[in-house]
């Protein structure tokens, strides 16, 4: 069962990492919408884990760059 779930981890990277832009649009939005949602009551907290999101995302890309 724990080499189902790496594979699956695994495959769910390189999926982000092969689609980090279509990622960082949709986190854009989601933030855009929770920011909304809350009034703009956290949106230095929201901007914050998003730019943390993307650079997680393009450091991801830049792996799978160097392995290609």
């Amino acid at each position: 069962m724990f080499d189902q779930l790496k594979d699956l981890k695994d495959k769910a990277m390189d999926l982000a990492a092969e689609h980090g832009d279509v990622v960082a649009q949709g986190l854009e939005k989601v933030a855009d919408l929770v920011d909304d949602k809350t009034d703009g009551k956290y949106s230095e907290k929201i901007d914050a884990g998003v730019e943390k999101a993307k650079d997680f995302l393009e450091d991801l890309e830049e792996k799978k760059d160097a392995s290609n």
